[in-house]
């Protein structure tokens, strides 16, 4: 094994280019001058330990002995070479590491100290090129037929997902922020709740008491909105949507009145068609039955009302992507583009449990996939800087219970849903299972009995009428608890909660 001396930062890959037959990317010279400088001076380590590891070299000799210099000096030891020596004596790897010839070998070709940080980035350097070197291979095989149950766009959606994973983990250094920095962008955040009405530092839910709470919607969170099928989560994260949409559009104008918005709202809808959302939106608006609209029940005024409210919702900044069956790695692709060519304010995910894993991973069960997702979710919110809110499931372990308020424990597949949410919200509406209890003649034995059980049944109907809660169980940057909202179930809108009258106000849109 000798040291490789080449003008090339890569080695003997160099100039092989033009060959049908290539070396993968290496540089030899600078894996073996690194190690030497790393024995001579363990200081040097320093330089390198934040981006480099054993699985970067491409000799895995080097490998093991970057992995024993590692170890030793992580835990306080001396790593030369007498100790190195001496270490693999004793676990019988000398031989498997070139002798003590090799080890004293590495010191004759050793860089200075203050070298060693652009070696190892040689080193990482071609390590990633490797890597996308094996990322083009398997895409090619991909498209020859090596995995036959994916098709052409899934094949797709895999390479963009490979390509992102080495992004994330390979392609950048982690580094400090000064914290003077930090602190600028602190006081400039508690700077724009100053001066904004109701103190909402960021982007404004449309929700007044929520975003009292939250301070808005705030870049790189994970929000998840979760309910029992029947509770309206979907109306509230269009409720969400559109007070997001309007938001921006006030900010626009007050730029000027020709401003157009810059940033869009995102719904990806996969459980609702795009026209079945947009419908149930304008029934919303207008205050005419989604029901009727359906059926053509309606007026000529209401037609009219319809109409004109249609127009005023088409020039809100939003747009719909009614996809089923939508993959992580799919979502992120789409979300970058619209970033890119239209801006993006706000992605709303309707629903968690019926996106699918990237293309041509394989998981041993759902609680992974779901682990996957609300992972890739959050690298989604965080990469692009805008909040995400992704509407989820709960389990039935709801119903069994006497007090049927959502819990933490009753997301499914919670833990992960739990950990990497910044926010968990749950809607619950006791109408809804006050309305279940309506009293029944046949399970009484006179009428007397069964008029008084329908009258304190509809005391406590008219008590909880057009009410819901929005209970906040977690929240990492504010307090916790419920938010009284209003909602009318004809048009599954929701609204402020006038806490005087009981009223909905300024739910409109």
């Amino acid at each position: 094994m000798n040291t490789i001396d080449s003008p090339s930062p890569f080695g003997e890959t160099a100039g092989l280019l033009g060959l049908s037959q290539r070396l993968p990317p290496q540089n030899l010279a600078a894996e073996q001058g690194l190690l030497g400088a790393l024995l001579a001076n363990n200081k040097a380590y320093e330089r390198v330990s934040d981006f480099l590891a054993p699985e970067h070299f491409a000799d895995p000799i080097h490998g093991r002995i970057f992995r024993a210099i590692q170890r030793r000096v992580e835990a306080g030891q001396i790593a030369d070479v007498v100790m190195l020596r001496s270490e693999f004596e004793h676990s019988g790897l000398l031989d498997e590491v070139g002798g003590p010839a090799y080890l004293a070998q590495l010191l004759s070709a050793m860089v200075g100290i203050i070298n060693a940080g652009e070696y190892g980035r040689l080193v990482h350097d071609c390590w990633l090129r490797r890597q996308l070197v094996d990322a083009g291979e398997e895409v090619v095989n991909r498209a020859f037929g090596a995995e036959p149950e994916l098709d052409a766009r899934q094949q797709l959606e895999a390479a963009e997902q490979r390509l992102f994973e080495l992004a994330r983990d390979g392609g950048s250094e982690g580094g400090f922020k000064l914290f003077a920095r930090a602190l600028a962008e602190a006081v400039e955040q508690a700077g724009r709740a100053f001066s904004t009405p109701g103190g909402v530092s960021g982007l404004s839910s449309g929700l007044r008491d929520l975003d009292k709470k939250t301070g808005g919607l705030h870049p790189s969170d994970l929000m998840i909105l979760a309910g029992r099928p029947g509770m309206g989560k979907t109306a509230l994260a269009t409720k969400i949507a559109f007070g997001a949409a309007k938001a921006l559009v006030r900010e626009a104008e007050a730029k000027g009145p020709d401003v157009l918005p810059d940033q869009q709202v995102a719904i990806f809808s996969l459980e609702m068609s795009a026209d079945q959302l947009a419908t149930r939106l304008l029934a919303e608006a207008s205050r005419v039955s989604g029901d009727r609209i359906r059926r053509g029940a309606i007026e000529q005024r209401e037609f009219d009302e319809f109409v004109r409210v249609s127009r005023e919702l088409a020039t809100l900044p939003m747009v719909i992507d009614d996809t089923p069956a939508l993959s992580i790695s799919a979502l992120r692709t789409r979300c970058r583009r619209l970033k890119r060519t239209k801006g993006l304010a706000l992605v709303v995910v309707d629903y968690l449990q019926l996106m699918r894993p990237a293309p041509g991973t394989r998981t041993e069960n759902r609680v992974l996939e779901i682990s996957m997702i609300t992972q890739g979710l959050k690298a989604i919110a965080k990469e692009l800087e805008v909040p995400v809110m992704a509407l989820s499931q709960l389990s039935r372990a709801v119903e069994q219970r006497e007090d049927k308020r959502p819990q933490l424990s009753d997301l499914r597949e919670s833990g992960s849903i739990e950990q990497d949410a910044d926010i968990v919200m749950f809607v619950y509406r006791d109408e809804y299972y006050v309305q279940a209890q309506q009293p029944k003649p046949a399970a009484f034995e006179n009428d007397e009995k069964f008029h008084d059980a329908m009258t304190r049944w509809q005391a406590k109907m008219d008590e909880v009428h057009n009410k819901a809660d929005l209970i906040i169980a977690k929240q990492r940057h504010g307090p916790t608890g419920a938010i009284p909202l209003f909602f009318e179930a004809e048009f599954t809108r929701f609204g402020d909660l006038d806490m005087v009258h009981g009223e909905g106000r300024g739910g409109g849109y």
